[in-house]
């Protein structure tokens, strides 16, 4: 059979997930990713069964820390405990049903797990112009050179180069709240995610990460911060912290280092089927993106290069039949996330008492079922 060529644009979870897979099913892989080295931005991430599933398949959820739990707790804004909620292994049963991780660490894992699998990546390179005829992909990148491919994936995120370069408009835009993010010790006490609705923000939350660590996470009407230096952020994020009670307590009087806060606008988008144009198709963000109000950015991103990978191996082509069966069978369920994400978002913007319970039973039980 002949070898497959396929680039990857994007050494995120979405780009290092399907180059693992088509490299171990037989493709040649390379990555170019723009950034100059494994990103090491960010703070935790929440990480559901069906993502734990995906990383399983990849080979990386043995070799990830983290912290484990099954749990969700409910608490008011002084910190009152009003419930506790156990969560389903949308990942099947000998998986956890959630894992709170070190956003970078992820990256490095994927990383390290597809260049084992045989991808070739390269850091530092952008991808500036595609040309394609009925066999293939001509690529041109940011240092002049150029290469030939049967097939580019776009998975280079939210501000897609790939997309652009395809003349989409992803229709990207603001949801409204703006969030904050500390990665920063965690408290002994601190052991599954609890989450607070009401009082001075819509949402206060925070995840385990690992024994030592965890992040936190304040969520408040969109603004423009950029002005702030870190030093002010902290500030902000610490005022904000001071309103609520409970672990709050402790996890504000460890809110110290400047250079552990971020923050960001939550944003949406979701392209209609197909997600392809001839030979390039994209993945994850690029495709579709959400607020992380039910924490299912990264799994959602996985998911697809799961199921983009199953049709490319077991076809051994690249066609446009694969390539629709892909997006067809993907949208449904990411449109599924991508509303429901929203809707929960838009309810607390607008102060409804909406039918949450039933709005994430809807997603649960959807996502129990593999890709």
């Amino acid at each position: 059979m002949t070898t497959r060529t396929v680039l990857v644009v994007g050494a995120g979870a979405a780009g290092t997930a399907t180059a693992i897979l088509l490299a171990e099913g037989g493709w040649e892989v390379e990555i170019a990713e723009a950034r100059p080295s494994v990103s090491t931005a960010g703070s935790g991430i929440t990480l559901q069964g069906n993502a734990l599933r995906v990383l399983d398949q990849v080979g990386a959820w043995e070799r990830l820390s983290g912290y484990p739990f099954d749990g969700l707790g409910m608490r008011a804004p002084d910190g009152t405990l009003l419930a506790e909620i156990e969560d389903v292994r949308t990942g099947g049963p000998e998986l956890p049903a959630t894992l709170g991780a070190y956003r970078p660490e992820l990256a490095r894992v994927l990383t390290e797990r597809a260049a084992e699998a045989g991808a070739r990546l390269r850091f530092g390179t952008a991808v500036t112009g595609l040309e394609q005829d009925d066999d293939g992909v001509r690529v041109t990148f940011g240092d002049g050179g150029t290469g030939r491919y049967d097939l580019v994936v776009g998975a280079d995120g939210i501000r897609s180069t790939t997309r652009e370069l395809l003349g989409i408009d992803a229709g990207t835009r603001p949801t409204g709240m703006g969030i904050w993010r500390a990665f920063t010790r965690r408290p002994e006490s601190i052991t599954r995610t609890e989450l607070y609705y009401g009082g001075h923000c819509y949402i206060a939350g925070y995840c385990p990460t690992g024994e030592s660590d965890m992040y936190a996470y304040l969520a408040e009407d969109a603004r423009d911060r950029s002005d702030l230096t870190p030093e002010q952020s902290l500030a902000v994020m610490r005022e904000l912290a001071s309103h609520y009670g409970g672990p709050w307590r402790e996890i504000h009087d460890g809110l110290t280092d400047p250079d552990t806060i971020h923050y960001t606008w939550f944003e949406t988008h979701l392209l209609d089927a197909p997600w392809h144009r001839g030979r390039v198709v994209l993945a994850g963000d690029a495709a579709h993106t959400c607020p992380p109000t039910i924490a299912q950015g990264a799994a959602q991103a996985l998911e697809d290069a799961s199921v983009l990978a199953e049709l490319l191996v077991a076809a051994g082509t690249v066609d446009d039949q694969v390539l629709t069966a892909y997006a067809h069978r993907r949208h449904p369920r990411a449109k599924t996330v991508v509303d429901a994400s929203n809707q929960l978002g838009q309810w607390l913007l607008d102060g409804e008492r909406g039918d949450v319970p039933g709005l994430l039973d809807g997603v649960t039980t959807l996502l129990t079922q593999p890709a």
